[in-house]
């Protein structure tokens, strides 16, 4: 039986509701550091791979509700990890997807946050109404630049380089159709077909430069755009992000557009909700922890709010299916919400 254990908060500041959740902080996000060739980026302050499953298995030692399962490995055997909090399985249920692409660890490093802030006392009667999977790096090979091809171009410092791709150069976030590598085999194979999932938000990373009304953003979200996506899940989808756009936008410091996203179903997003009916929403977060092109890469200064944003968005969601203000969510806003632009260099 595991141990009953009050959990330290992120930054000591992880309250009842998603809008006091206290972490670094920086000026609104318009004006947060970029790289621009002006600073360091050290890989060293992100959670490697080894790190990671050490901080989810102390995490699941101490943490009664929490348990973890091994959905399958990637090509070069790492093992792909499953956090679940399942108090009863015809709860609703929310699965959080992180790092498909290898080179977008700040979400990881959020969603490890959000980990902790499950397992605080304050989170206990929510999850008694909610069901919560989260794959916090179903890219471990690109995240570790453990690939069959060389990095040396990109603009990351330290022990290693992270990188879009798997180990053998494959976009895993192209992969939902033909599931032709382990990665996305084990997420399909053990995860959405073996759970009852309602909704998902598919967490990514995007370029440093793009703005909505001549803001820079801090991300950008979209629902599925497939044709054949059935339209209650589409529905479903805007409302989740209703959910998100509502608890960043007033922030101060966050600031979201509308993604410029495809229709194919090999995108995860589209192929996901059309497949199982999971309503799903696309979260890109602004830049990206390594690449070989600058303006795609967030200075490290900015990764605190980046973080932040990641925490207050997957409490906001849990919260709202729990206690099914999700259901009365008004999804207007998406008719009005400008599609991001791509800022001139």
């Amino acid at each position: 039986m595991k141990k009953k254990l009050l959990m330290l908060t992120v930054a000591g500041g992880l309250l009842a509701s998603s809008a006091a959740i206290q972490l670094p902080f920086v000026e609104a996000v318009g004006n947060g550091p970029n790289y621009g060739g002006h600073e360091t980026v050290r890989t060293a302050i992100l959670h490697t791979y080894e790190e990671m499953v050490a901080f989810l298995k102390e995490q699941d030692a101490k943490q009664e509700q929490m348990e973890l399962e091994v959905i399958g490995q990637s090509i070069k055997g790492r093992d792909l990890y499953l956090v679940k909090y399942i108090k009863n399985p015809d709860h609703p249920t929310i699965l959080f997807l992180t790092q498909q692409h290898g080179n977008e660890q700040l979400t990881t490093e959020g969603a490890l946050e959000f980990i902790k802030h499950l397992g605080t006392r304050k989170m206990k009667d929510v999850l008694n109404h909610v069901n919560v999977l989260i794959v916090p790096m179903l890219n471990p090979d690109g995240a570790m630049g453990d690939v069959d091809f060389p990095l040396d171009d990109y603009i990351a410092s330290g022990d290693r380089h992270l990188t879009r791709y798997n180990a053998v150069g494959a976009d895993l976030n192209r992969d939902h159709v033909n599931k032709q590598y382990p990665e996305t085999k084990a997420l399909h194979n053990n995860v959405l077909r073996k759970y009852h999932i309602d909704y998902m938000i598919d967490l990514h990373h995007q370029g440093a430069n793009s703005e909505r009304d001549g803001k820079l953003v801090s991300g950008s979200i979209l629902y599925p755009t497939s044709p054949n996506a059935d339209e209650e899940v589409v529905y479903r989808s805007k409302q989740l992000g209703a959910v998100i756009f509502d608890a960043i936008e007033p922030t101060g410091w966050g600031h979201l557009g509308k993604y410029v996203g495809g229709s194919s179903e090999a995108i995860g997003r589209n192929g996901i909700a059309v497949e199982y009916g999971i309503s799903t929403l696309l979260f890109e977060m602004r830049g990206m922890s390594d690449h070989y092109i600058g303006s795609y890469v967030i200075g490290q200064k900015s990764n605190g709010y980046l973080i932040r944003q990641t925490v207050v968005a997957l409490d906001a969601a849990v919260r709202a299916i729990a206690d099914g203000s999700i259901h009365e969510k008004d999804v207007s806003f998406w008719d009005t919400l400008p599609y991001q632009e791509r800022r001139s260099e």
